[in-house]
């Protein structure tokens, strides 16, 4: 008996589930057959768990945790949603692999006294002539060992820019892609990887939900009426988080393009009273905002983005 013939039996309730790898899937049969899915992240669900662990007591607790009025629950993801993910997810393990595989050869490198400049770019303009001019200090054996790390290198190389192709594809043909990538300083991976995590954006009320969601604004500490912030709480989607700030550091790096984006008195401003870093944090987090309303209201950002402007 498959789960879907099992469910068709069933009188049409809530059916509660911990967010795991098959609940998007699971949670779109389930609608498909007239049932109210609910995901629940498993730190919701633990605190209702009573006794030792087993499948009653866990179930039990999901059953609790699934009526609770005011539960967060996990958005459910379409396909097309779940396809970009995986796609981001491949392309993000590649870039570190890739980031690996120089650094191996780099320490390799120096182990045989020689150094190079930094910069991926750098590395790889000069390894084949390294490999020439240094015959008589690095061994055959260990010659062996680097063009082997460099064709990995190349391989990887050829795969991230295959999936980048095919994102930069879909965020022009993809509508809600195509109206985040109106927002200063956002391109094909920030819009796509958005749509991936939030599809529409409905499950934030605000637009500043979504940046807490993210992790950029400050951890709170407060009590007894006062109010104590401290550092960003990087809770959330640390791929988007990360995004977000790149893009940001991009516009702060063109300072003469900023009134052309709209954005010159507020970052003058912002510049002015905060370190770099605090200030990219802080320009991420209006991008995150900005780009939850676009997605939000189906529209584009206001502002005319330059073509010249770098995007993530």
């Amino acid at each position: 008996m498959t789960l879907k013939s099992a469910f068709e039996k069933f009188s049409r309730c809530v059916v509660g589930m911990e967010a795991c790898m098959s609940a998007h899937f699971i949670s779109r049969m389930l609608r498909e057959l007239g049932f109210e899915p609910r995901i629940i992240p498993a730190i919701y669900v633990k605190p209702f768990n009573k006794g030792q662990k087993n499948d009653y007591n866990d179930a039990e607790a999901i059953a609790e945790a699934a009526m609770r009025p005011n539960l967060r629950t996990v958005s459910e993801k379409s396909q097309d949603q779940l396809d970009l993910q995986a796609m981001h997810r491949v392309r993000s393990r590649l870039v570190a692999r890739r980031t690996a595989t120089i650094n191996q050869i780099r320490a390799f490198l120096i182990e045989q006294g020689i150094t190079v400049r930094a910069g991926r770019h750098r590395l790889q303009s000069s390894f084949e002539t390294i490999l020439e001019n240094r015959r008589t200090e690095i061994s055959a054996r260990m010659r062996s060992v680097l063009m082997g790390l460099y064709g990995d290198w190349l391989w990887v190389d050829e795969r991230i820019k295959a999936i980048s192709s095919e994102i930069e594809e879909i965020s022009r043909s993809e509508k809600n892609s195509a109206n985040i990538m109106t927002i200063p300083g956002i391109g094909p991976l920030i819009s796509t990887a958005i749509v991936a995590a939030i599809g529409k954006g409905e499950v934030f009320d605000r637009g500043r939900d979504f940046a807490a969601w993210v992790g950029l604004v400050p951890r709170q500490f407060s009590t007894g009426g006062r109010t104590i912030l401290g550092r960003i709480s990087k809770r959330g989607n640390g791929y988007l988080r990360m995004l977000f700030v790149q893009a940001a550091n991009v516009i702060l790096m063109r300072p003469h393009r900023w009134d052309a984006l709209g954005l010159g008195p507020w970052l003058r401003g912002v510049v002015g009273r905060m370190p770099h870093n605090k200030a990219a944090v802080a320009l991420a987090n209006k991008l995150a905002r900005t780009a939850w309303s676009v997605l939000r209201h189906g529209s584009k950002y206001a502002v005319q983005r330059d073509e010249a402007l770098g995007a993530i």
